[in-house]
């Protein structure tokens, strides 16, 4: 059944899953990190826990990892996806610094093991941090090479029985076309999981749609750069694009 924002409006979830890319943590910058965009992450989240939500982040790694761009044409895709998962430890441990500097006690666990900088993900460890408060930062990907990021926050928001994907990113919401190039450019308030796959429409990848759509577990999809937009998604106030 396709939900609207007018059942979810007011509702605020009690365990979400949100999930940045690596771009938005770049700001204006052509790579890596910017740290007023992290501060503004920080502090957004900072009211979504004092609000006694659970949240979990699995960040991306492109802001990163695109960088090396040049220095990576022609590796071996699965080499190449293993780097992109170093790339999104980095990322997470970056954000664990902000977000504890902003007062939110924060863990990261990392598919990949690195027992001197995190720990390695155990479902019912990430479970039990956010039963206690604790912001949970998955990094390293699922573990696997040729599984994307966002496949990873399908993945982690099943398993953590969270209630929703909150897919923070550069543009307000889910369009029929880049509206960077088309003045025309058509955004969706809803849309259904099966549009998404069939209209092949670019949010995120099919795997993830597919797993979302299996575990009814409902993606909304709105701008990181707007402050406040997180505690707004939580709560169910009508930004960004509802897919269900």
């Amino acid at each position: 059944m396709l939900l609207s924002y007018k059942y979810v409006c007011g509702m605020t979830y009690k365990r979400i899953l949100l999930k940045l890319s690596g771009e938005a943590l770049m700001g204006g910058r052509p790579y890596g990190i910017d740290p007023a965009i992290v501060q503004s992450i920080a502090e957004d989240v900072s009211k979504v826990v004092a609000n006694n939500v659970q949240l979990a982040i699995v960040v991306g790694g492109g802001n990163i990892f695109r960088g090396l761009k040049g220095s990576a044409d022609g590796m071996d895709r699965a080499t190449a996806d293993y780097v992109g998962m170093l790339a999104t430890v980095m990322n997470a441990i970056s954000l664990q610094d902000g977000l504890e500097r902003a007062g939110v006690e924060t863990r990261v666990q990392t598919a990949i093991e690195m027992q001197e900088i995190a720990e390695p993900y155990i479902r019912r460890r990430a479970i039990r941090h956010l039963e206690k408060g604790r912001v949970v930062v998955f990094g390293g990907g699922c573990g696997n090479p040729f599984f994307t990021t966002d496949t990873t926050a399908a993945l982690r928001a099943a398993e953590i029985n969270a209630e929703a994907v909150m897919k923070a990113t550069k543009v307000d919401g889910v369009y029929n076309k880049d509206p960077n190039i088309f003045e025309d450019a058509k955004k969706y308030a809803t849309l259904s999981y099966q549009q998404v796959l069939s209209d092949e429409i670019a949010v995120m990848d099919s795997t993830a749609i597919a797993l979302c759509k299996d575990n009814n577990i409902p993606i909304v999809v709105f701008d990181i750069f707007k402050n406040g937009n997180i505690s707004k998604a939580v709560t169910g106030e009508p930004i960004g694009s509802l897919i269900s």
